[in-house]
Order: structure tokens, then C-alpha cells, then sequence
């Protein structure tokens, strides 16, 4: 039989045959083991040039939300002689914190050295050191289906965005220099955490529990918003507030940026799920959905009160929206973003216009009245609505149960901020100053920080 079998592989009774048939073996059994490995390599995502190129454009329209977006957004609503500081105080953040990212801000928000699923640790909370200046970052590499560099970039414009944000609790007051520092310090201590405790993978504090944070509700606007509040209680008010009316000087700025943001949105939403899949195309038709519903939620509510709608009231409405879906937009379905959207428009017209001025708090731009107020709505209504009995897609086993989570969540976040927030804003005050003069605010921040104006009309 031996020999039927070596004649059939055209072997011949030789020493050079039986080298053919030891060689033969020898390939036989490599492949064997080699199956194993190939079916790994086979199961490992492999790059898609479609989640490529809607992830680019993701980042491209998160990075426009900031600027020019958020940056016209707030630059309309201050007074003139102060247009040009918000724009710059945007401006600076977005090179500031983008310069940081790279330096030590991906790895320590990102890096899953030391974690372990179910295990509760320092890693748990902030990453580990190993991406330093993007070590190991080549062409090559990759995160899921994208370039880890698009991924990279992706996540450095919810990085700016944040900080650019609070810009608006401390506008007409606040030192540049101090602004600065508090940019860097609050990115450092406050934001890159907690976004390694929501989006670093198992073993991440509050991923482990359960959150459920697609796009950044408590990562990004509860975060900032509760940062806000502190800082304008700690700055104090603008001089003159609220006796004095100081309305804005250019809401068709407003509107324009206000635009930009919902346009950005779909990047910010759509974007997360780092992919050109069902996902982002449900994540984009509920952000549309719910920046709708609160538009006209804020405007019903404004028209019932006042009998009048508003330019900014609409405005304000459609952002209250955009945040309050950003954490369901992953799991909730369009019924539950038209509820979402209809009940972050209705209460943010009264934390924006009659709860800073019952509590005597001056928010310049509402970012406590809107972005933390609607990114709770949307973090805690993000768990009833992510369960399929009421229309969602993500995977929970109860209802009310994921409710109960995602306030452990909420909580955990208002306590993070707040106390971070102020330590921050403290330190800064005790060494270079937070607040400009009486004379310097008085003057304009554009003149009196930046010796220049927004506009000359000789």
C-alpha cells in the first residue's frame, strides 16, 4: 500500500524520493497549524475604504462645529466689543488642546494598558502612557475599519469642542491667559478621564457599569456644562447684571452658527459609530429628529408666554435637541427622539430664561441652562428608550433597570465636573487672576485683551 501510494505521488524508492515524501509531510503539518492562524488573520476587520471616507468627513464637520460654529454662535450673542474674544477664546482652544491630544491626550483618554474586563482599577479610570506623541501611530495602523489616524483626528475635534463650550459661561469676563490655563488644566483632569471611564473599551469604569454614552452626554455637554456653571458662580457677574440689558449684537451670527452646529451634528452623532453602516444612518435620522422636535418645543412653550417667537428661542431650541440625542442616538429609535427632542426644547426654555435669574447665576450664554440640562434629559431618557419596547436598538436587559444606571451615570458626571471644575478655577484664581478689571471689562475685551476691534467704521 505504501508503495502504491509513493508511485501515485510519483515518488520512486530512492533516498531522494523519500526526501520528496518527508518534505511533503512536513507541508502538510505546517498547514495544519498554520489553519489557526489564518483564520484569525481572516476574522481581524480589515480596512474599509467607505468607513474611511465617512469618518474623514466626520471629523471635517465636528471640527466645523467649533469653528466657525460654536464660535459665531456665542461671538452673535455677546455685545460688540466683546465679538472678537469669543472668537479668539474658540480659535485658541482648537490649536491649544489639538497640540495637547497629540502630546499625551489620545493615550491617556484611549490607551487600554492595564485593563481588564471587570476589573476596577487606576486604568479603569485614565489611560496608561504608551501612546505618548502617538507612539506606534504608522499608515498602517488601524482601528476597527478606519486608519487609526482618521480615528485619531476624530476624537481630537470632540477634544476641542468641549472646553470651547464653557466658553460661553465666562464670556465678557474672563482673562485670556486664565482661559488659557484652564483649557489645559480642565482637558487634562476632567475631560480626558471621563471620556477613558465611557469609550475606552472593557474595563473602563463606567462602560463596565453599563452607560450607555453613544456621542458624549455626559463625555462631552454635562461635562461641560456643570464646568460652566462653576465657573461663572466662581468668576462671578458681569458688571451690570442683570439691571442692565446687554442683548446680542448679531443673532443673525447666531443663526448662521447655529446652523453649523446642526450640520456638524451628523459628523458628531452619525460619526461615532466609526462607520458608514445602518448605525450612523439611524444616528443621523434621529439627530434630525430631535434638533426638529426641540425647536418647536422651545417655540410652542415661548409663544404660549410671550406670544411671539423668537430668532434666538428657535435657535436655542434646535441645539437643546442636538444635545439631548447625542447619547441616545446609537440605541433610540425616531419615536424616542421626537420625545427626547420635544422634552429638551420644553425645559431648557425654562432653565435658559427663568433659572439663572431665580438663582442669580450668570451663565452669559446658558451653558448650564442648555448643555447640561438637555444632556441629562438625553443621558437619563437614552436608557428606556434604547429598549426595544419602546422602539430602540441597544442591547438591555430592562428598561427602567438601564434608567437607573444611566442616573448613576449622570451623577458620577455632576460630581466629576463640579468638583475638578472648581479645584481648576480656584488654583487659577489664587495665582494669575481669572477676571479682567472693572476698567478692562468695561472697555471690551476685544480692545482690552487683544487691542483690536470687530469693527472699524471709518
Amino acid at each position: 500500500m505504501r508503495c502504491e501510494f509513493e508511485r501515485g505521488l510519483g515518488i520512486r524508492d530512492s533516498g531522494l524520493g523519500k526526501r520528496r515524501l518527508r518534505q511533503l509531510g512536513a507541508l502538510l503539518v505546517g498547514g495544519l497549524f498554520a489553519v489557526p492562524a489564518f483564520a484569525q488573520a481572516a476574522a481581524a476587520p480589515k480596512l474599509d475604504s467607505g468607513d474611511t471616507a465617512w469618518m474623514l468627513v466626520s471629523s471635517m464637520l465636528v471640527l466645523m462645529m467649533t469653528i466657525p460654529g460654536v464660535a459665531l454662535f456665542y461671538g452673535g450673542l455677546v455685545r460688540a466689543k466683546n465679538m472678537l474674544s469669543v472668537l479668539m477664546q474658540c480659535f485658541a482652544i482648537t490649536a491649544l488642546v489639538s497640540v495637547l491630544w497629540i502630546v499625551y491626550g489620545y493615550t491617556l483618554a484611549f490607551s487600554a494598558e492595564g485593563m481588564h474586563a471587570g476589573v476596577i482599577g487606576w486604568h479603569s479610570i485614565i489611560g496608561g502612557l504608551d501612546r505618548a506623541m502617538l507612539a506606534g501611530l504608522t499608515p498602517d495602523s488601524h482601528y476597527q475599519t478606519v486608519p487609526e489616524s482618521v480615528f485619531v483626528m476624530f476624537q481630537l475635534t470632540f477634544a476641542v469642542i468641549t472646553p470651547a463650550l464653557i466658553v460661553g459661561a465666562w464670556a465678557e469676563r474672563m482673562k485670556f491667559s486664565a482661559m488659557l490655563w484652564f483649557s489645559g488644566l480642565w482637558l487634562t483632569f476632567a475631560y480626558l478621564p471621563m471620556a477613558h471611564m465611557v469609550w475606552s473599551g472593557p474595563g473602563s469604569l463606567l462602560g463596565d457599569m453599563g452607560v450607555l454614552d453613544f456621542a458624549g452626554g455626559t463625555v462631552v455637554h454635562i461635562n461641560a456644562g456643570i464646568a460652566g456653571l462653576v465657573a461663572c458662580m466662581v468668576i462671578g457677574k458681569r458688571r451690570g447684571w442683570p439691571q442692565a440689558h446687554m442683548p446680542p449684537h448679531n443673532l443673525g451670527y447666531t443663526v448662521i452658527g447655529a446652523s453649523l452646529l446642526w450640520l456638524g451634528w451628523f459628523g458628531f452623532n452619525a460619526g461615532s459609530a466609526v462607520a458608514a453602516n445602518g448605525s450612523a444612518g439611524m444616528a443621523m435620522l434621529v439627530t434630525q429628529i430631535a434638533a426638529a422636535a426641540a425647536a418647536i418645543g422651545w417655540t410652542a412653550v415661548e409663544w404660549a408666554i410671550h406670544k411671539r417667537a423668537s430668532v434666538l428661542g428657535i435657535a436655542s431650541g434646535a441645539v437643546a435637541g442636538l444635545v439631548a440625542v447625542t447619547p441616545a442616538a446609537g440605541t433610540c429609535g425616531p419615536a424616542g427622539a421626537l420625545l427626547i427632542g420635544f422634552a429638551a426644547g420644553f425645559v431648557c426654555f425654562f432653565t435658559a430664561t427663568r433659572l439663572k435669574h431665580r438663582l442669580g447665576y450668570d451663565d452669559t450664554l446658558d451653558v448650564f441652562g442648555v448643555h447640561a440640562v438637555a444632556g441629562i434629559i438625553g443621558a437619563l431618557l437614552t436608557g428606556p428608550f434604547a429598549a426595544a419596547s419602546l422602539g430602540g436598538f441597544g442591547h438591555v436587559a430592562s428598561a427602567w433597570g438601564q434608567l437607573w444606571i444611566q442616573a448613576k451615570g449622570v451623577g458620577f458626571t455632576i460630581v466629576w465636573s463640579a468638583v475638578l471644575s472648581w479645584a481648576i478655577l480656584k488654583l487659577l484664581d489664587l495665582t494669575i487672576g481669572l477676571r479682567v478689571d472693572a476698567e478692562q471689562e468695561q472697555m471690551g475685551l476685544d480692545i482690552a485683551e487683544h487691542e483690536e476691534r470687530a469693527y472699524n467704521l471709518s
